[in-house]
This record gives C-alpha cells, sequence and structure tokens, in this order.
C-alpha cells in the first residue's frame, strides 16, 4: 500500500519542450500539410505520437524528405552541415532547437575557431550529442566516463563542454578528472547543464530523506529522466523510470513515494499515475518555482504574423489561431494546451 504520494515541483516540461512543443502546434495549424520533423520534437513516447496522427512525419536524415516540404527541426540541436542540407531539399525549416543548447554549439565553435580542443561530455548516439559534435566533428572528442577521459591524447589547449541532461553525479567527476589531466583547461563562465535538469535532481534530492522509493515519469530515451533516476540511485534509494500506468504492473511499491518528471514528459501522465497508486495521501512537495520562458524561433513568429496580416485585408481571419490567441499571447499559452488543441 502507498501511504504517501510526494508529488515534487518542479517535474515536467521545461522551457524548451514548450517552445518546441508549441513551435510544432503552430505549424500545424499554419500548413495545411504534412510537417516533416528532424528527430523526435522531444524525447517522449506519447507526444510522438500525438503529433504523428497529426500529420507529422519524424525523420532522421534530409534524404527523406521529400523537394519542397516544411521542416521542423527538434529541440536537442542540429549540426549545421545537416540544417543546410535540410535548407537545400525544403521550402521552409524552422529551428526549434533550445536556446540552452544553441549557447553550447556557440562555445564549441568558438573555442575551435580558437584552435582549441574541445572534449564534449555526453552520450554517445543522444541525438543532442550528434549535433553538438557537428559543430567541429574534427576537433570534438567524446567522453563518456573518467575512463575515456585518460586515454584522450590532446596537445595543445583543451576546452571542457557537456550536453546539457546530463546527471550533475555524472558531469561533476568526469569534470574533475579533466581538469586534473589537463593543465589550464578552458570552460564555459557558465555551466552547460540545463537549469531544469539541475533544478529537477536538486528537488529529488531534497525529498529523499521522506521517502522509500521514487517514480521518474520519461521515456527510455529520454536523457534527463535518465539522469534523475542515476541521481537518486547514486543516494542508495530505489528509484523506478515509468512510461505509464501500465509500468507500476511491473514493479511493486510501498511506503512513502516521490514522483516526478522528465523534462519532456506531460503532467496529465503523473496525475494519471497518482489515480493508479490511490495514495492515503498527495503532500505536494514545491522545491523551487521554475518561470524560464523562451519564445518560439523568430522566423516562425514572422509567418504567423505575415499570414495573420494577409488574411486580415480579404476578411478571412475569422478562424485563424492568431486572432485571439496568438503569437503575442504566446507565453500565457502552455505546451499543454497547444497539445489538446491538435
Amino acid at each position: 500500500m502507498v501511504d504517501k504520494v510526494f508529488l515534487v515541483t518542479p517535474r515536467g516540461f521545461c522551457a524548451g519542450v514548450e517552445m518546441a512543443i508549441k513551435a510544432l502546434s503552430w505549424m500545424l495549424k499554419i500548413y495545411d500539410e504534412t510537417i516533416y520533423c528532424y528527430h523526435e520534437i522531444v524525447h517522449n513516447k506519447w507526444i510522438v505520437e500525438k503529433f504523428q496522427n497529426n500529420n507529422v512525419v519524424f525523420v532522421e536524415d534530409p534524404s527523406d524528405i521529400p523537394y519542397g516540404a516544411v521542416v521542423m527541426l527538434s529541440a536537442h540541436g542540429t549540426s549545421p552541415s545537416i540544417e543546410s542540407a535540410f535548407n537545400e531539399k525544403s521550402s521552409l525549416t524552422i529551428n526549434s532547437v533550445c536556446p540552452l543548447v544553441t549557447k553550447v554549439h556557440h562555445e564549441a565553435k568558438r573555442y575551435t575557431d580558437k584552435g582549441t580542443q574541445v572534449i564534449y561530455v555526453g552520450h554517445k548516439g543522444h541525438d543532442e550529442a550528434i549535433g553538438a559534435l557537428g559543430v567541429s566533428p574534427k576537433n570534438m572528442h567524446l567522453v563518456e566516463n573518467i575512463d575515456d577521459v585518460e586515454k584522450l591524447n590532446i596537445d595543445g589547449d583543451a576546452a571542457l563542454l557537456a550536453q546539457t541532461t546530463l546527471a550533475i553525479s555524472e558531469w561533476e567527476p568526469i569534470m574533475m578528472s579533466s581538469k586534473n589531466k589537463f593543465e589550464n583547461l578552458n570552460m564555459p563562465r557558465k555551466s552547460d547543464l540545463c537549469y531544469a535538469t539541475t533544478n529537477r535532481q536538486s528537488a529529488i534530492l531534497d525529498v529523499l530523506p521522506n521517502v522509500d522509493s521514487v517514480l521518474v515519469v520519461g521515456s527510455e530515451n529520454s536523457s534527463n529522466t535518465n539522469a534523475l533516476v542515476k541521481m537518486v540511485e547514486s543516494k542508495d534509494v530505489k528509484a523506478y523510470r515509468i512510461e505509464d500506468t501500465e509500468d507500476l504492473k511491473k514493479i511493486k511499491i510501498d511506503g512513502n513515494i516521490a514522483l516526478t518528471a522528465g523534462a519532456s514528459a506531460p503532467d496529465y501522465l503523473v496525475f494519471n499515475i497518482i489515480k493508479e497508486l490511490k495514495p492515503i495521501q498527495i503532500v505536494n512537495f514545491e522545491h523551487k518555482n521554475e518561470d524560464e520562458y523562451f519564445p518560439l524561433p523568430k522566423e516562425l513568429r514572422n509567418n504567423v504574423k505575415l499570414i495573420a496580416s494577409f488574411l486580415e485585408v480579404f476578411n478571412q481571419s475569422e478562424n485563424f489561431p492568431e486572432k485571439n490567441n496568438g503569437i503575442s499571447n504566446d507565453k500565457n499559452w502552455s505546451a499543454t494546451e497547444a497539445l489538446n488543441s491538435l
């Protein structure tokens, strides 16, 4: 029997995920054709299926789209060469990359332009790592652990960058090892780790003394979800990653439970899980309130405004979404509302 569920805040959608979901939702509203999206827009199975059911096709290569297609690039970041390849084939490409990922891309370019070798801490094969390493493939070295750092043979200056969704427990040992190995190691003034990732990890650490185990809602390919699980396990507390209520049938939990969600997991899944658990008590555990907001991609905002102005001239704007709940009001329109509008 589950006694208490400690519902942790912050959890779920971060500002980057909010922006990307809303951007793709807008694309569906203003273009009456298939939208092709490079990589999953965010790493969540339910959200991907929601968009697939609404005329979005997710692709893994520019060769997968027809000429003249409308394309969106995912929140995880795209290498310059891949983005150029999409631009050559598409009639329109909108990049919904998270600004925090863009920051890492800019850092990688800045260091490589100075002739500095870049050590990139990330997960091999992850969409974000693929995009970042594509900024300067010949000048960047992927490491996943301390052993990888020790094997590096770099002459001259070195810099250290990171995938934004790493667990703090993953990042810190590699950072210390890199500092010990490379004298005068260059690092950005501000950490590459995403605020949402670190906030969710800090919140879990805060709630652990109150619970027997932790449930983390999120998909298997969500790096920040897996980072939350690793953080809990590093403190010798049992953690379970679950996709939805079906996964509850595969585990046995009781006592006091902490419930959180990765940055790409919709909150409705969290509340479905609470209903299934039927706890005696729900405790709202607020660690920190997030109010970060990332605007929609500039090209998308401009296109929506142009279409709205065109329709206004011909008195056809009444049913266009910009009329009553448009781009200008985007900050007050949530990704959850965007998904519900599809």
